[in-house]
């Protein structure tokens, strides 16, 4: 899976960071980082928060998500480069610094960078990839993902984002695959029925195994 990064404009206010949420939601949903996306919305809400607190609502910034190695970067770009965020020993009483302690606290590392016109706050989050375009469903998906790719996959226009016609085509090239390997199956003298039992036998004792695991 190419993951692009991409950005978006937005005003700081406090009714907005709910839509900046969301649209973090659904892109780390659209990637696959379905682990990642409480996290990231917690980060987002308190990295705006940051700007709307000590910059001022209705500043100008910019939300940029970014596959970073194997983490998601997410940074948030204000015009205010001597408002720098600082990390507090934030109490329960603290009035403010609970924000970056949060951060902190979740993501594998922050910071923030100053320009001259500007400065950008950001964090990142571990995913669990072995590689930027890798998936979360273990070596099994990522063999079938390399597998699907040089079958005939590879020869869709590469996105960011699966979309119903790129999952419908990638279905196809599945159960073209699958035929195929009945057919080999066949031709070596082998049961296709009987492996295809054995295979779902395995696949529901992984599937068991790694929901028992996850509950």
């Amino acid at each position: 899976m190419t993951r692009k990064p991409w950005d978006l404009p937005f005003v700081a206010e406090p009714e907005g960071v709910a839509a900046l949420r969301r649209i973090m939601r659904l892109h780390l949903g659209l990637w696959g980082l379905h682990d990642v996306i409480d996290a990231a919305q917690l980060c987002v809400s308190e990295l705006v928060s940051n700007v709307i607190n000590h910059v001022g609502a209705g500043t100008h910034g910019t939300l940029a998500v970014s596959m970073t190695g194997s983490r998601v970067r997410i940074e948030v770009h204000d015009p205010d480069p001597r408002a720098l965020p600082t990390l507090l020993d934030a109490s329960t009483e603290a009035e403010s610094g609970r924000g970056m302690a949060l951060v902190s606290a979740i993501a594998d590392r922050w910071g923030v960078e100053p320009y001259a016109d500007r400065k950008v706050t950001w964090c990142e989050l571990a995913t669990g990839l072995t590689s930027p375009n890798g998936h979360v469903g273990g070596a099994r998906v990522a063999r079938a993902e390399a597998m699907l790719g040089l079958y005939g996959t590879a020869q869709l226009p590469r996105a960011a984002t699966h979309t119903p016609l790129t999952t419908a085509v990638a279905e196809e090239a599945a159960i073209d695959l699958i035929a195929d390997l009945l057919h080999w199956l066949r031709a070596h003298g082998c049961d296709a029925d009987e492996v295809l039992d054995r295979a779902q036998i395995h696949f529901d004792a992984e599937t068991a195994e790694k929901d028992a695991l996850l509950s």
